[in-house]
């Protein structure tokens, strides 16, 4: 459930007007729901609540400061995939203590920053890097706290590009392997094995990957608390969200309807997998980001062209793949409506495209949408997740501006980017002056 409807023939997110933000903000412009982020930390807090537990919110996904500062007050941990991202969670107000360092690259300078941090632990995705946790704690006369992330080898069903439980992906330490692996770490002085993770890959719509990962991983990790003082099981993130009837999901009493069988609620994951975790004994973490944000955020933009051809008919707006990544980069379909409607129920297909240089900028390819004019306002829904966080400058662009609401108010969360800021840490060498 999410806080966009319509009042009326106007958009709305949560008590404000979308385009009374428009008129403030201008276009491109992110709007994200305050309410939205709440009830869903709140409605995965709940359901896992059985459990000893802890949500670290995945940063990657959406790293924006007023939306962690919104989790943080909500008593989120966050998990982090580099030095920047651990510095963005302690400028917005997160706990170090309970923040989880993940990623395959690690470097010894964000080793130490995060040590010296005091973060809660270091998901380690090779033996080398065990390695090298250990020496640059022994540097600064510390002792690491690590878990080792296990790789399942269970297909989650995803987007290739987003799945990582498998042995074709380039994440964690094979199962099979793991035992041993945890033998030879325990012989580092400068290590403290805290407890063992899990990721099988993000987007999933259907629980039975998780419940297939989790029991593989269960007698590995029950061998392994058995040997060594373990805390923790993290079992990762992956729960996936609405995106095709994305509208519709907002609407009051949406959850009791027959489409909503279909989707993977906090409840459904919990009955899954409660059960099989209760009696560890041990904390579980989860590290949701996608269903936290994803369909707490809309990208507006505004449509500058409508051109059609004997086959086509082209939406061009101002809004593009430098923004919103998504469709380009993972053939992603986010549901497209006008922030305004105008009675007519006639669709036309249409392709709404951006204005880069790039046959693949586009957001909808023979879309059947509302018959819209130059001037007009479109907004793509459920792009709180992985939106403005994989955005660039290519063809010069400025990066999009971003808005928070809560109720009845709104406020700019970033400023959109000033042109002259493209250039600004770029030198010119003495010889060409």
């Amino acid at each position: 459930m999410h806080d966009f409807r319509y009042v009326g023939e106007k958009l709305y997110c949560e008590q404000v007007a979308v385009e009374s933000l428009v008129e403030r903000f201008g276009t491109p412009l992110y709007i994200y729901s305050q309410h939205t982020l709440a009830d869903h930390f709140q409605r995965l807090d709940q359901a896992l609540a059985p459990l000893q537990h802890l949500i670290c919110f995945a940063v990657k996904a959406n790293s924006n400061a007023a939306i962690m500062r919104t989790l943080a007050n909500l008593g989120s941990g966050f998990d982090v995939v580099s030095e920047g991202e651990l510095r963005r969670v302690l400028a917005a107000g997160g706990d170090p203590a309970k923040c989880i360092f993940a990623g395959v690259g690690k470097t010894e300078r964000e080793i130490g920053f995060a040590l010296n941090q005091g973060i809660y632990c270091f998901n380690v995705e090779s033996e080398p890097e065990l390695a090298r946790i250990d020496r640059v704690a022994g540097h600064l006369k510390k002792v690491a706290p690590v878990a080792v992330r296990v790789n399942p080898n269970v297909d989650a069903r995803t987007h290739a590009k987003i799945t990582t439980g498998t042995y074709q992906n380039k994440f964690g330490i094979a199962l099979e392997q793991v035992e041993a692996v945890y033998a030879r770490a325990s012989k580092l002085k400068h290590l403290r094995l805290t407890g063992l993770q899990m990721h099988i890959g993000s987007q999933l719509t259907e629980g039975k990957p998780f419940q297939v990962a989790v029991k593989k991983v269960l007698p590995v990790l029950q061998q392994l608390a058995s040997k060594y003082p373990l805390e923790f099981f993290s079992i990762g993130g992956g729960m996936g969200i609405i995106y095709q009837a994305a509208l519709e999901s907002g609407s009051p009493g949406w959850w009791k309807q027959p489409q909503a069988k279909r989707i993977l609620t906090p409840a459904r994951y919990a009955a899954l997998l409660v059960p099989l975790l209760a009696n560890l004994k041990l904390r579980i973490l989860v590290e949701p980001g996608r269903f936290i944000v994803g369909n707490a955020g809309i990208l507006v933009t505004r449509v500058e062209y409508v051109k059609r051809t004997g086959a086509k008919n082209f939406e061009s707006v101002d809004a593009a793949m430098n923004d919103l990544i998504r469709p380009a980069f993972y053939d992603s379909y986010h549901e497209i409506v006008p922030i305004r409607r105008n009675g007519s129920r006639a669709l036309v297909p249409s392709d709404v495209v951006g204005p880069i240089c790039e046959s693949g900028d586009f957001f909808a390819k023979d879309r059947p949408l509302p018959k819209v004019g130059e001037g007009d306002y479109l907004a793509l829904l459920s792009a709180g997740a992985y939106g403005f966080v994989m955005a660039s400058n290519y063809n010069s662009r400025a990066f999009a501006a971003e808005a928070l609401v809560n109720g009845n108010k709104a406020a700019l969360v970033r400023e959109r980017q000033a042109l002259q800021q493209l250039w600004q840490g770029e030198k010119i060498p003495p010889w060409l002056q």
